[in-house]
Protein backbone atom coordinates (compact mmCIF):
# COMPACT_ATOMS: atom_id res chain seq x y z
CA UNK A 1 0.00 0.00 0.00
CA UNK A 2 1.59 3.27 -0.61
CA UNK A 3 1.45 6.45 1.62
CA UNK A 4 0.61 9.88 1.08
CA UNK A 5 1.71 12.05 3.96
CA UNK A 6 -1.63 14.79 4.11
CA UNK A 7 -0.32 17.50 6.31
CA UNK A 8 -4.33 18.80 8.32
CA UNK A 9 -4.80 21.43 10.25
CA UNK A 10 -7.88 21.37 12.06
CA UNK A 11 -10.03 24.18 13.63
CA UNK A 12 -10.96 21.46 16.38
CA UNK A 13 -9.32 18.38 17.21
CA UNK A 14 -12.63 16.63 16.63
CA UNK A 15 -12.65 16.97 13.49
CA UNK A 16 -9.03 15.63 12.52
CA UNK A 17 -10.35 12.64 9.72
CA UNK A 18 -9.52 8.91 10.92
CA UNK A 19 -9.84 5.84 8.84
CA UNK A 20 -12.25 3.66 10.40
CA UNK A 21 -10.54 0.57 9.74
CA UNK A 22 -7.28 -0.88 8.68
CA UNK A 23 -8.57 -1.76 5.18
CA UNK A 24 -10.76 1.63 5.12
CA UNK A 25 -9.59 3.18 1.72
CA UNK A 26 -11.76 6.39 2.69
CA UNK A 27 -11.28 8.57 5.87
CA UNK A 28 -13.92 10.27 7.96
CA UNK A 29 -14.64 13.79 7.12
CA UNK A 30 -16.86 15.38 10.09
CA UNK A 31 -19.42 18.28 10.47
CA UNK A 32 -17.20 20.80 11.82
CA UNK A 33 -20.26 22.98 13.20
CA UNK A 34 -21.42 24.34 16.76
CA UNK A 35 -24.89 22.98 16.40
CA UNK A 36 -27.53 20.63 14.85
CA UNK A 37 -28.06 21.92 10.96
CA UNK A 38 -31.21 20.45 9.52
CA UNK A 39 -31.01 19.58 5.28
CA UNK A 40 -34.93 19.72 4.26
CA UNK A 41 -35.80 17.73 1.67
CA UNK A 42 -34.86 18.88 -2.09
CA UNK A 43 -32.19 20.71 -0.45
CA UNK A 44 -28.45 21.45 -0.43
CA UNK A 45 -26.20 22.81 2.39
CA UNK A 46 -22.90 23.69 2.04
CA UNK A 47 -21.40 21.63 5.70
CA UNK A 48 -18.10 22.94 6.83
CA UNK A 49 -15.11 19.94 7.97
CA UNK A 50 -13.25 22.40 9.58
CA UNK A 51 -10.21 21.10 7.87
CA UNK A 52 -7.23 22.55 5.63
CA UNK A 53 -4.80 20.36 3.87
CA UNK A 54 -1.32 19.93 2.19
CA UNK A 55 -1.31 17.44 -0.21
CA UNK A 56 1.94 16.90 -2.79
CA UNK A 57 1.44 17.37 -6.65
CA UNK A 58 0.20 14.35 -8.64
CA UNK A 59 -2.59 13.79 -6.03
CA UNK A 60 -6.12 14.73 -5.01
CA UNK A 61 -8.44 13.79 -2.14
CA UNK A 62 -12.19 12.55 -3.85
CA UNK A 63 -14.91 13.54 -1.73
CA UNK A 64 -17.58 10.92 -1.42
CA UNK A 65 -21.05 10.03 0.07
CA UNK A 66 -21.13 7.67 3.18
CA UNK A 67 -23.13 4.90 1.80
CA UNK A 68 -24.73 4.30 5.34
CA UNK A 69 -26.04 7.79 4.77
CA UNK A 70 -27.03 7.99 1.50
CA UNK A 71 -29.02 4.92 1.56
CA UNK A 72 -30.61 5.25 4.62
CA UNK A 73 -30.81 9.18 4.94
CA UNK A 74 -30.78 10.23 1.00
CA UNK A 75 -27.75 12.16 1.99
CA UNK A 76 -25.05 12.41 -0.95
CA UNK A 77 -22.41 14.55 -1.97
CA UNK A 78 -23.59 16.92 -4.89
CA UNK A 79 -21.24 16.81 -6.93
CA UNK A 80 -19.69 13.32 -5.86
CA UNK A 81 -16.84 13.02 -6.10
CA UNK A 82 -15.68 16.33 -5.33
CA UNK A 83 -12.27 17.15 -5.74
CA UNK A 84 -9.81 18.55 -3.46
CA UNK A 85 -7.11 19.81 -5.80
CA UNK A 86 -3.18 19.35 -4.64
CA UNK A 87 -2.87 23.41 -4.62
CA UNK A 88 -5.82 24.45 -2.66
CA UNK A 89 -5.14 25.44 1.21
CA UNK A 90 -8.99 26.75 2.03
CA UNK A 91 -11.28 24.93 3.94
CA UNK A 92 -12.78 21.76 2.79
CA UNK A 93 -16.63 22.04 2.56
CA UNK A 94 -18.69 19.48 2.19
CA UNK A 95 -21.95 19.93 -0.55
CA UNK A 96 -24.79 17.05 0.88
CA UNK A 97 -27.95 17.20 -0.78
CA UNK A 98 -31.23 15.33 0.52
CA UNK A 99 -32.49 13.40 -1.92
CA UNK A 100 -35.41 12.00 0.21
CA UNK A 101 -38.78 13.47 1.22
CA UNK A 102 -37.74 13.41 5.10
CA UNK A 103 -35.16 16.34 6.66
CA UNK A 104 -32.01 14.92 8.56
CA UNK A 105 -30.33 16.88 11.09
CA UNK A 106 -26.62 16.70 11.01
CA UNK A 107 -24.82 16.82 14.56
CA UNK A 108 -21.80 18.71 15.24
CA UNK A 109 -18.85 16.32 14.85
CA UNK A 110 -20.90 13.34 12.89
CA UNK A 111 -19.26 12.14 10.34
CA UNK A 112 -20.51 13.13 6.64
CA UNK A 113 -18.20 12.11 3.68
CA UNK A 114 -15.35 10.13 3.19
CA UNK A 115 -12.20 11.40 1.63
CA UNK A 116 -10.02 9.28 -0.78
CA UNK A 117 -6.63 10.01 -1.72
CA UNK A 118 -5.87 9.16 -5.50
CA UNK A 119 -3.01 9.78 -7.70
CA UNK A 120 -3.67 12.35 -10.55
CA UNK A 121 -2.21 12.22 -14.34
CA UNK A 122 -2.14 15.72 -16.31
CA UNK A 123 -2.82 15.56 -19.78
CA UNK A 124 -0.78 16.78 -22.39
CA UNK A 125 -3.38 18.53 -24.14
CA UNK A 126 -2.99 18.89 -27.99
CA UNK A 127 -5.33 20.16 -30.68
CA UNK A 128 -5.72 18.60 -34.17
CA UNK A 129 -7.14 20.74 -37.08
CA UNK A 130 -10.16 17.83 -38.21
CA UNK A 131 -12.20 16.00 -36.33
CA UNK A 132 -11.48 12.62 -38.92
CA UNK A 133 -7.31 13.19 -37.28
CA UNK A 134 -8.48 11.63 -34.10
CA UNK A 135 -8.52 8.35 -35.50
CA UNK A 136 -10.92 5.43 -36.30
CA UNK A 137 -12.66 3.29 -33.22
CA UNK A 138 -15.71 0.68 -33.52
CA UNK A 139 -17.46 2.84 -31.54
CA UNK A 140 -17.35 6.10 -33.50
CA UNK A 141 -19.54 8.63 -32.10
CA UNK A 142 -21.89 6.57 -30.64
CA UNK A 143 -22.77 7.90 -27.71
CA UNK A 144 -25.34 7.47 -24.18
CA UNK A 145 -26.08 3.88 -24.38
CA UNK A 146 -24.08 3.60 -28.18
CA UNK A 147 -22.31 0.04 -26.03
CA UNK A 148 -25.19 -1.63 -25.39
CA UNK A 149 -28.36 -2.19 -22.71
CA UNK A 150 -27.33 -2.74 -19.12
Amino acid sequence: MNNVILNVFAKDPRCIPTYATHGSSGFDFRACIDGPLTIEPDSIEIIPTGLYVSIIRGYEIQVRSRSGLAIKHGLTVINSPGTVDSDYRGEILVGLFNMFKKRYTIDPYERIAQGVVCPVIQASITTVDKIENLGDTIRGGGGLGSTGAI
